[in-house]
């Protein structure tokens, strides 16, 4: 590949692999609030340590280019690829590769990954979907119809925080009733805004919007916004606290729960060091940053939510989160 073509690629990459322990981390997209907070984790823990750790964030969501930054790290020679997949099931090859080429491999937010040695949560899917689901029952009191934001129809986390909120909904709000299929735009602010605009003008009875995926609720506030109805639809889900925080105090975000991004960063090169290191992990174990742990298969669960709302947001934006 050439330098050019890296460039076009990936927003982060280091030109070369040193003696010492690398761990590499692959996320969704560069750029934006919630990864580059994870960078700093990634980076902050990396030098505690003492290892060599670096996040690659590729342009945009294809994929396809994380699939290649997979590929440019089994070639690099890493001793761990750390990844927050965009689609799952594309991943599982080359996955099946770095492992087999004596790699070490951690996923985040992909429960349902099989070519990995471990994959860690800092909330359970369940947990997280019903707490947003509460809030938002709380919000719009039961009434009017609702919209499922994700941040592709293809990333398994975010279909597990949906699944479970809809569930509950379903048990709990039984007169309410989404009023379109899932909509794959919460990982970017201008297709959540669009398609809240397109959803208010079409549904006059939208009671509010379930976005999960970090851009989903900054797009869909600025539409509420923008439509003079903050307070009146209801916008709930998890966002980067800096970026959202005015949209919180304006009331334009009704609120939400979150993990900390850069505590994930921090996370991913501690599992990654300690599995180069041959640390054992088990059930109930109190590991450094994730506290007790439940493991269920080679899904590590922590129990690390924090809440969303005017209360919380300037806390959480001035720890970066």
């Amino acid at each position: 590949m050439s330098a050019a073509a890296a460039v076009a690629l990936f927003t982060t990459a280091p030109l070369a692999v040193s003696a010492e322990t690398t761990i590499g981390v692959v996320v969704k997209i560069g750029g934006i609030p919630w990864f580059n907070a994870m960078e700093a984790g990634i980076e902050q823990r990396a030098e505690e340590l003492g290892i060599n750790a670096f996040m690659v964030g590729p342009t945009s969501d294809d994929p396809a280019l994380q699939v290649r930054a997979i590929e440019d790290l089994i070639a690099r020679g890493v001793d761990v690829i750390g990844v927050v997949p965009n689609d799952a099931q594309v991943l599982e090859p080359v996955l099946e590769r770095a492992r087999a080429a004596g790699i070490k491999v951690i996923t985040h937010e992909s429960p349902d990954t099989i070519n990995n040695d471990f994959n860690f949560e800092l909330v359970s899917s369940n947990d997280l979907g019903v707490a947003h689901a509460q809030l938002f029952q709380e919000a719009t009191g039961c009434e009017g119809g609702y919209a499922v934001y994700v941040g592709g129809l293809t990333v398994p986390a975010h279909n597990a925080w949906a699944d479970a909120a809809v569930a509950y909904l379903e048990e709990n709000c039984p007169d309410m009733t989404q009023v379109a299929e899932r909509f794959g735009v919460a990982e970017s602010v201008d297709d959540s805004r669009n398609t809240t605009l397109d959803l208010m003008r079409a549904n006059p009875d939208l009671a509010g919007i379930l976005a999960f995926g970090s851009q989903g609720p900054i797009g869909a506030a600025r539409a509420v916004e923008e439509r003079g109805l903050s307070g009146e639809v209801a916008v709930v889900g998890l966002f980067s606290a800096g970026q959202g925080r005015q949209l919180v105090h304006d009331g334009a975000i009704t609120g939400g729960f979150v993990w900390s991004p850069l505590e994930a960063g921090k996370v991913f090169v501690e599992l990654g060091n300690m599995l180069v290191e041959g640390g054992e992990i088990t059930d109930g174990a109190d590991l450094p940053l994730l506290g007790e742990i439940a493991l269920q298969g080679n899904n590590i669960f922590a129990n690390k939510p924090l809440a969303l709302s005017k209360d919380t947001v300037d806390g959480l934006a001035e720890m970066g989160l």
